[in-house]
């Protein structure tokens, strides 16, 4: 594997660049909705270079466990022990971790993320890995397991978490956060970095026969957290570890489009019934609480000069306390004081700075006064429409 240079996650930027399309163009076509079988570093190699707009990773976790365990009264604890957890060495984990990490990094846009988890046997590996390889890490996030598997020997204190970790694909990327979403989720307080989620457990834990499809299933409340608070409806969204399809099953329930890789058939089977079976939020259900951080900027002089405000109206402070005249170039006239809204609104209350949008009011045709800021939505509205 070649070493990481400096600049090499610009590669797709300078493609799109080269074609005259810019670093936010249209990414290369690319079949969705479907579970690509096979190695996933060969697949991931074989997409198009910054087609995917988030990556979520359950990759193994090198556990390292040799033969059964037994709980306390003698009954079978059904962990992992399948072939394709096993590594021959932690050297041969950190080559696997650093070639599907790099490929991942391949197919992220621009502006694209990654979200990766794993427990204290191999996190802090990954960790490592990801800013080798140029990723940015934006968060580490702990899972607090409601309801976690407890330490039969009593020989540790009981593994209660994992972590996860998200990161954008560099430094500069403009990466996709929901911030008032994940207010909304959470009762209007901003989200912390430690979730508190049940494992899998119960009717979501899906069955091959009578046994667990997959002994390592995640919730789907974790992945619905993850897509509602860091992509788009319409965005790609991969799983190179897909298992029995979590992630498309919150993806195409949240109207997000999908690609699963999965090398293990059974997983594959169980996956697509479970996706088969689901139907998709309808298109107005999938909205979610928006900010005005990724709307347009509008200045007030283009309220003015669209005759929402006309020159020579008279705002007022709360209370009608303090009040000013509209000038024809948009700045405000405060007892022989010139500025902005937000200037003259800092000015009124003797204050470093002022949003101008929620200090001043406008006069209704009742003569009530409403935030100017309504006005600015009523704009909005319009030019909307007619785009």
């Amino acid at each position: 594997m070649k070493a990481f240079r400096q600049g090499d996650h610009r590669d797709s930027e300078r493609l799109l660049a080269d074609a005259g399309l810019g670093g936010r163009a249209r990414a290369p076509s690319l079949e969705t909705d479907r579970i690509l079988v096979g190695d996933c570093i060969e697949l991931m190699n074989s997409l198009p270079a910054g087609s995917v707009d988030l990556i979520f990773a359950d990759p193994p976790y090198n556990l390292q466990l040799g033969g059964d365990l037994a709980r306390p009264d003698g009954s079978h604890v059904d962990a992992v022990t399948d072939d394709w957890d096993k590594f021959s060495s932690l050297e041969a984990y950190d080559r696997f971790t650093k070639a599907w990490l790099k490929a991942a990094h391949r197919l992220l846009k621009p502006d694209g993320a990654i979200w990766t988890i794993g427990s204290y046997h191999n996190i802090f590996r990954v960790g490592a890995a990801l800013q080798d390889e140029g990723y940015w890490i934006l968060n580490d996030i702990v899972w607090r397991k409601a309801n976690p598997m407890p330490n039969f020997k009593g020989t540790r204190f009981t593994n209660a978490h994992e972590t996860l970790i998200w990161a954008a694909k560099s430094e500069s990327s403009r990466y996709c956060f929901n911030y008032h979403a994940m207010k909304a989720m959470n009762e209007d307080l901003q989200m912390r970095s430690d979730w508190l989620i049940p494992i899998c457990t119960g009717g979501e834990r899906l069955k091959d026969g009578s046994a667990k499809a997959h002994p390592t299933q995640k919730p789907e409340a974790l992945l619905y957290r993850i897509l509602v608070a860091c992509t788009r409806p319409g965005d790609v969204v991969l799983d190179p570890f897909f298992g029995t399809g979590t992630t498309g099953a919150v993806a195409k329930l949240l109207g997000r489009r999908w690609i699963g890789i999965e090398r293990e058939a059974k997983y594959v089977r169980v996956a697509n019934e479970r996706i088969n079976n689901l139907l998709p939020l309808d298109g107005g259900d999938i909205k979610i609480s928006e900010g005005t951080r990724g709307q347009a900027r509008i200045p007030f002089g283009s309220l003015v000069e669209s005759g929402l405000v006309r020159p020579g109206t008279r705002l007022w402070g709360p209370g009608r306390r303090v009040g000013a005249r509209v000038r024809a170039d948009g700045s405000l006239d405060m007892a022989g004081r010139t500025g902005s809204i937000h200037q003259m609104g800092a000015a009124a209350q003797g204050l470093p700075s002022c949003n101008g949008w929620t200090f001043w009011h406008v006069e209704d045709d009742d003569g009530q006064l409403v935030p100017l800021d309504a006005r600015r939505q009523m704009f909005r509205q319009a030019t909307a429409a007619t785009v």
